[in-house]
């Protein structure tokens, strides 16, 4: 099908952009308050697209739950961890690194969870995507202020936990929503994920909002390129593949990123970044090649 030959990339360049809404949006939103909104008007987004194409939803009470709750892993504990530790200072760089681990998670825990097996190839594919990652940001990381790091300690940390919640959430979703219209679960995923960030926010923050034209591209960009189109892409990824193959794409949206602060801000793009980046597609490459089983 075309579209599984063109969704991967599209998902990356999508994604990738978080991180630049996320810069963006910082000066005129607070990071929790912002991602309130986000998730509200997606919900109601994804609820009316629902209803008008007369989508099915979950027939069982189970079915509501698990996609409300692989909400709460997908959008809640990732977004808000993610959005609120680069807020409090975590560098764009170690915060995708660290996102950048989870393939390495799903791929350990996958066939515990859903009993997925990685071949030779897709291990190596696996290593060699760390091993580029690391040739394209290690540099930077270790160049920064050991008192810089010491002051984001608490912020790392939670960056950590959202990375191995997306990781949850993604082995939850195949395990749990293998049927039922993306449509409706998308939905009920947004639902879930306001139900972790807008508490938080109401504790947290003064939910401060700076209602111009910043703040509205920001927010148009992160409710249709995001969380519409680019988490459809997602869910339509996790259902036509293995599990471990959609997270290794993650490999992709670091280098992603640094191409397009590069671009858009300015920010350097050295030499081991590109070296780098050839190594990750190398290892992407291997990760999701399909390859023909003998009998």
């Amino acid at each position: 099908m075309t579209l599984d030959r063109i969704a991967p990339a599209l998902f990356v360049l999508l994604w990738s952009t978080g991180w630049i809404v996320a810069k963006y949006a910082s000066p005129h939103a607070d990071p929790l308050t912002f991602l309130s909104l986000r998730f509200a008007i997606a919900a109601a987004l994804f609820a009316a697209i629902t209803i008008a194409s007369r989508a099915a939803w979950p027939r069982t009470r189970a079915g509501w739950i698990h996609g409300v709750a692989s909400g709460v892993f997908l959008h809640g504990l990732y977004l808000g961890g993610v959005w609120w530790a680069i807020s409090q200072g975590v560098p764009a760089s170690v915060s995708g690194l660290i996102a950048a681990l989870q393939p390495l998670l799903t791929a350990v825990a996958a066939p515990f969870i859903v009993g997925e097996r990685l071949s030779g190839q897709q291990k190596l594919g696996v290593v060699l995507g760390f091993a580029g990652l690391a040739v394209a940001i290690l540099p930077r990381i270790l160049a920064l202020d050991p008192a810089m790091m010491q002051v984001a300690l608490v912020p790392l940390l939670v960056n950590i936990v959202a990375m191995a919640s997306v990781t949850s959430g993604t082995l939850y979703q195949k395990r749990h929503l293998q049927e039922g219209d993306l449509r409706a679960i998308a939905a009920l995923q947004y639902v879930g994920g306001f139900a972790v960030v807008m508490p938080l926010a109401l504790l947290f923050e003064p939910m401060r909002v700076d209602w111009n034209l910043e703040f509205a591209l920001a927010m148009g960009w992160s409710v249709l390129g995001l969380s519409l189109v680019s988490i459809m892409l997602l869910l339509y990824l996790i259902r036509r593949g293995q599990v471990s193959r959609a997270a290794s794409l993650t490999y992709l949206v670091p280098p992603a990123v640094a191409i397009e602060s590069w671009f858009l801000f300015g920010e350097a793009l050295t030499v081991l970044m590109v070296v780098g980046t050839l190594i990750v597609v190398a290892g992407v490459w291997l990760t999701n090649r399909k390859t023909r089983v003998i009998v």
